[in-house]
């Protein structure tokens, strides 16, 4: 049985989270002017990413794109490479969508209005929301997981708070307490007492609203939220050729689907057995790259949210006289760069990683 918010007592409960986020909130660049176009942005990139490397991305993206029309304008492989180290790069590429439509049919104006907002390439019901709230001061809660934090433990919830149950509750009491006319500061109040205070370790002895938080009288914050049944994680393996002609190295650019689709990478394949270069040599004969010996170059290992990924990178040296050409694959999707222009090419961490720790690139971070 779920417990809503003691009726009579929204109004205080407002004012106390209003006051100490008007004296504690951080000076994040989205909050400047509430933008449509920068609260937009902030969202989607925020969504897996932790706030200090966001802002930095922010602002980094602001200065290349500092309005939906220089988004929709750009090429893909730019969108991707100013995306790059946020990961979960199909949101850069909806986003470049839907900055094209706005161009299209709203002309450059981020809609106001609920269904245009859906009707967009990734904005769900979050990301609406938030925008039609905070950048337009409409009358709507929003809920990010700070908030489902909150919730969890001001009303001591004890259900998880992803599964529908609880998730409706805490939409519906977050609806509830919302003072008409303030849904700007109500929800980032909410979302900052989440990520200052009501955190995973929290800070009870700091909370404006601590007089009111069930989890808190009954001891059971350090149990809420509560989380449903997590996925296994899974161990990935693949190795990657690092084929070097002269000064130059061959990459290929993945088709546009999945998790890095549109980014260059080298060539390589997801391993199933113990023989890492055995299957990684198999491979690229088949692509007509019969080349040894491969030397080991190092790994990089990233966690992901359902599996944990160990990248092989494996050096040969192709002669003069056996220019690297990868059989079967269209020459637009294939290139010989020279090592020192990688940093030009959208590609995925660690890939990334790997060209920086060997090849110096000292071009990227200059494009930065």
């Amino acid at each position: 049985m779920f417990h809503p918010f003691p009726a009579g007592q929204a109004e205080e409960f407002a004012s106390r989270l209003f006051a100490w986020f008007k004296a504690s909130m951080r000076p994040l660049p989205w909050r400047i002017r509430y933008d449509p176009y920068d609260v937009w942005i902030s969202e989607i990139m925020l969504q897996q990413t932790q706030m200090e490397r966001g802002v930095s991305f922010f602002l980094r993206w602001k200065d290349r794109f500092p309005c939906v029309e220089s988004v929709a304008s750009a090429p893909e492989e730019e969108i991707l490479r100013y995306w790059e180290g946020l990961g979960y790069y199909r949101r850069a590429r909806l986003l470049h969508a839907a900055a094209k439509l706005i161009v299209d049919r709203h002309g450059g104006r981020i809609p106001d209005d609920r269904d245009e907002l859906l009707a967009l390439p990734g904005l769900g019901d979050y990301t609406a929301n938030a925008i039609l709230s905070i950048a337009y001061g409409q009358d709507i809660a929003v809920a990010d997981a700070n908030v489902e934090r909150v919730f969890s433990r001001l009303l001591d919830i004890d259900a998880p708070v992803k599964d529908a149950p609880a998730r409706s509750f805490i939409r519906q009491e977050a609806q509830r307490l919302l003072p008409c006319g303030n849904a700007r500061i109500y929800n980032q109040s909410l979302m900052e007492l989440g990520a200052l205070i009501c955190k995973k370790h929290a800070l009870c002895g700091q909370c404006p609203v601590q007089g009111w938080c069930l989890a808190n009288q009954r001891g059971t914050v350090k149990v809420r939220p509560v989380q449903g049944t997590r996925s296994a994680i899974e161990n990935v393996v693949s190795a990657h050729a690092l084929i070097i002609y002269g000064n130059s190295i061959l990459v290929h650019k993945r088709d546009d689907a999945g998790s890095w689709g549109g980014m260059w990478e080298f060539p390589g394949i997801i391993c199933h057995g113990p023989d890492i270069m055995g299957e990684l040599a198999d491979f690229l004969e088949h692509l007509g790259l019969s080349m040894v010996p491969l030397q080991h170059a190092g790994h990089i290992t990233h966690n992901y949210t359902n599996h944990r990924l160990t990248a092989h990178f494996f050096r040969c040296e192709a002669g003069h006289s056996c220019f690297p050409h990868m059989e079967g694959m269209p020459p637009e999707r294939q290139r010989l760069i020279p090592c020192a222009e990688l940093g030009s090419l959208a590609m995925p961490a660690h890939h990334r990683k790997i060209a920086e720790r060997l090849f110096n690139q000292t071009a990227r971070r200059n494009a930065g």
